[in-house]
């Protein structure tokens, strides 16, 4: 038994000065950990995007639906050259309410039935309205509605009802 103990325990644990971890061995767990924590932060912050990305599209899809209804009602897209134009045509001060704004689509500490505010997307970028449309794509009455996605400069990733 008592050869067992001593391969087991090295000669210093058995004198009785039992050591800590080494150096190395501190430096190599915290670098593991980094990684870790790295892998984690990267996977939560894609999971962040996707779900701003998601919000987007239903937004853009509600506001699309409310833009058609208004049309319905009165024969043509709103006239409208920014977002705020926009808002005040879906959400008149008298008359048919066509959309209603959340919070989160109207900036910090404003009213969101106030139709002077720009629709703000998940990034807390402006919605870009365009009517008539593009022509080269869909013909001549149509409207283009989009979010530039945080600010993305490359148009493909551009979240878009079109």
């Amino acid at each position: 038994m008592k050869l067992f103990w001593k391969s087991f325990f090295s000669k210093r644990e058995i004198l009785g000065r039992v050591r800590g971890f080494t150096l190395i061995e501190l430096l190599i767990t915290i670098a593991i950990i980094s990684i870790l924590a790295g892998i984690v932060l990267a996977g939560a912050s894609y999971a962040q995007n996707r779900g701003l990305r998601s919000r987007a599209e239903s937004e853009i899809k509600a506001l699309e639906t409310a833009i058609e209804n208004y049309k319905a009602d009165n024969g043509t897209y709103p006239q409208a050259a920014n977002s705020q134009a926009l808002r005040a045509a879906l959400m008149p001060s008298e008359g048919k309410i066509y959309f209603e704004f959340t919070k989160s689509m109207t900036p910090p500490n404003a009213n969101p039935s106030d139709p002077n505010q720009p629709i703000l997307d998940p990034w807390k970028n402006e919605y870009q309205y365009r009517f008539p449309g593009e022509e080269n794509r869909n013909g001549k009455d149509f409207f283009d509605l989009w979010s530039t996605a945080g600010g993305e400069t490359d148009e493909a990733k551009w979240i878009k009802n079109w």
